[in-house]
């Protein structure tokens, strides 16, 4: 996908990726360590951390589309290789959904060991926190490459 109605498909891509992953972690976060939260949030999380896996790819690869099409600069370079990481973390948002899953599921059946609900808490926790740092590192060099050329420091208000 290169363009949809005449504008870069990755513009329009990247803004339902922040939000999707963004708000994917905060589930993810909040089920690892409220069982209440995990009871009644662990199914749309795990379907939200697949979207978002599977999102993640048509993103990038619109990104790549229109990083050949503009002028190359450092701040672009920048950007498309924080971007390229961001399989990683969709990955790891989706295993931790799957491990939030397999929690609940084996509490609905059995009592759960206490020590593999704080490794999965854990592991949420990390998942989460990290997956938000990226995105905001994603979307800052992102602004970066597209706006620091057009507002400087003599356009700026006194």
């Amino acid at each position: 996908m290169s363009t949809v109605s005449g504008l870069p498909a990755h513009v329009l891509l990247v803004h339902f990726m922040v939000v999707l992953a963004l708000v994917t972690a905060i589930l993810v976060a909040v089920c690892g360590v409220w069982p209440t939260a995990r009871n009644r949030f662990v199914w749309p999380t795990l379907v939200l951390a697949g979207v978002t896996l599977v999102l993640t790819p048509l993103t990038t690869e619109a990104g790549e589309w229109l990083e050949d099409h503009v002028d190359r600069s450092a701040a672009v370079h920048t950007h498309t290789e924080l971007g390229d990481t961001m399989l990683y973390f969709s990955a790891a948002l989706f295993v931790a959904a799957l491990a939030l899953t397999a929690i609940h599921l084996r509490e609905r059946h059995t009592d759960s060991s206490r020590v593999l609900r704080v490794i999965v808490a854990a592991l949420a926790l990390v998942v989460a926190a990290a997956t938000c740092v990226q995105v905001y590192r994603i979307g800052e060099s992102g602004s970066r490459a597209v706006w620091s050329d057009v507002v400087t420091a003599s356009d700026s208000a006194p």
